[in-house]
């Protein structure tokens, strides 16, 4: 079995990350009946302790009572279920994977709060506490800052603590990199280690989870960060998952359409995320990024099903950047998650699964601002999870292709997942990642934005105060972006061009 280790750096790469380890949590809980340390969970955790013992026994020495007011099943058919237990079975299950192992990850921010509130928190045991890189002052919304200056001051730190990580995995295949690109530290520090890792792990694969900031956003310096961010992911990641932040809030704002549609106890489960993590429909409205973040979340223990479970068609992650990369460069990858209300705990009729496979290429459910049916495919992948037949799957895509363009050299671009662990509550699922000349528009505006600010060199001292920092990183990072804009729109040229007829080799019977 393969194991990752994730890297969450920043405030938004720390609260995504802490929502994917409560949801892994939940999946593993829901799948490992007894908390036996097992191929699935070492994918992601590290063994310490083999021993084991049952949540049966943990209900038991709580004194916890099973009631038959609740008309839900206990895992593995043991009753019905107390009023508290979802939220005791994960507390059962965290401490279970305390006693044998921590998670592989490595929490990274120049700011305290966000990972002092992660270590007081239910999950604060999951956590290795020397794996942790802390700072009081900030990067201040500043690339420079975070990568010029806390990327000298902490770099061996960092190193120490991924080589840590990478030694106590048996088969290291993938480094996780989550963060922001409109702050400092995501974008400045965030990017630093992906250098880092290039030179000490070249031999692993760099997938990126990167948030870009909306148009809207309230740090005025975002378009720099994001911009300088930009050169370093081209040149440093093999996979980037761009996930735009109006595109997360425009879907939590219609799953809240959705669940104030109708009476709380009819339109969300109770106990749900809606209803218990946050205390109230109304209050999702104040805090709306712990729903977006869970959106991020869901993407990642998606895209890491087949390592974590068994299927008749998994799919390893080094198979998604040599399918789907067909250029060093373009390894930009647009992501549609489907069914979204899985996040809300929204009690409506579940999708079909067709239905299902077409709002994966509807503009509706893409996580950036983009149409990929109007655009050039060079490659794409779907990851299916829950009982669904390989049979099933071809019929879809034969049934999609004819409204899909793919490149003329490339028209049977497709990469295909099957796990059989649907995510919790639900009973399958689609993740689909294509490499797709839609996400030109999304860079073309950074770079619109960037040059509104860069024009008038407004706020430009800023960055240029910095030690090592020099404004020729400003011109170059932008021509980077514009030639990898240029490849996108080179390959849209072509998209006109008539697909020839390849002859297919005739077999005689």
């Amino acid at each position: 079995m393969t194991q990752s280790v994730v890297v969450q750096v920043g405030q938004c790469g720390n609260q995504i990350g802490c929502c994917f380890w409560d949801l892994a949590l939940r999946e593993h809980a829901a799948v490992n009946q007894k908390g036996i340390y097992d191929d699935a969970i070492s994918s992601f955790f590290r063994n310490v302790d083999t021993s084991c013992w049952g949540w049966q026994q943990y209900f038991q020495r709580k004194n916890i009572v099973f009631k038959s007011t609740e008309s839900e099943a206990v895992p593995g058919g043991c009753g019905s279920l107390p009023a508290d237990f979802h939220a005791q079975y994960q507390i059962w299950f965290g401490t279970r994977l305390m006693t044998q192992g921590t998670d592989m990850a490595v929490l990274i921010d120049m700011e305290e709060g966000v990972v002092n509130e992660i270590l007081q928190g239910p999950l604060r045991d999951v956590f290795d506490s020397k794996q942790l890189i802390t700072d009081i002052s900030g990067s201040g919304n500043n690339w420079a800052v975070g990568h010029k200056v806390f990327g000298s001051l902490y770099r061996e730190q960092i190193l120490e603590k991924l080589r840590k990580s990478a030694e106590q995995c048996d088969c290291l295949q993938c480094f996780f990199i989550i963060h922001s690109m409109g702050g400092g530290t995501g974008s400045g520090l965030g990017t630093f280690l992906l250098k880092v890792l290039e030179d000490e792990f070249p031999e692993v694969y760099r997938f990126v989870t990167a948030v870009y900031p909306s148009s809207e956003d309230d740090v005025i310096t975002s378009p720099y960060n994001s911009m300088l961010a930009m050169r370093e992911l081209s040149e440093h990641a093999d996979c980037v998952l761009p996930i735009d932040n109006q595109s997360l809030f425009d879907i939590i704002s219609k799953i809240d359409l959705v669940v104030n549609s109708g009476k709380l106890g009819s339109a969300v489960r109770p106990k749900s995320l809606v209803s218990s993590n946050m205390g109230s429909v109304k209050r999702r409205h104040k805090r709306p990024f712990d729903a977006m973040n869970n959106i991020v979340a869901n993407l990642l223990l998606s895209l890491t099903s087949s390592s974590r479970f068994e299927g008749s068609l998994n799919m390893d992650l080094n198979e998604i950047s040599m399918n789907l990369v067909p250029f060093p460069q373009l390894h930009y990858l647009v992501s549609s998650l489907t069914p979204l209300y899985t996040l809300a705990d929204v009690n409506i009729p579940p999708r079909r699964l067709d239905q299902m496979f077409s709002d994966a290429f509807s503009k509706d459910h893409q996580l950036i601002q983009a149409d990929p049916r109007h655009s050039l495919y060079l490659a794409c992948a779907l990851i299916v999870r829950g009982n669904v037949q390989i049979s099933d799957l071809r019929r879809n895509i034969e049934r999609l292709k004819p409204a899909l363009q793919f490149v003329s050299w490339n028209q049977e671009g497709w990469k295909t997942s099957l796990c059989s662990v649907p995510p919790v509550g639900h009973s399958h699922s689609l993740l689909a990642l294509a490499n797709n000349t839609c996400v030109k528009p999304t860079f073309m505006e950074l770079r619109e934005r960037f040059m509104r600010l860069y024009k008038k060199k407004a706020h430009l001292h800023h960055y240029l105060q910095v030690d090592g920092m020099e404004e020729s990183a400003f011109t170059e990072a932008v021509s980077s972006l514009s030639a990898l804009i240029q490849e996108y729109s080179d390959l849209e040229a072509t998209k006109s061009m008539p697909v020839p007829d390849v002859p297919r080799l005739s077999v005689a019977l």
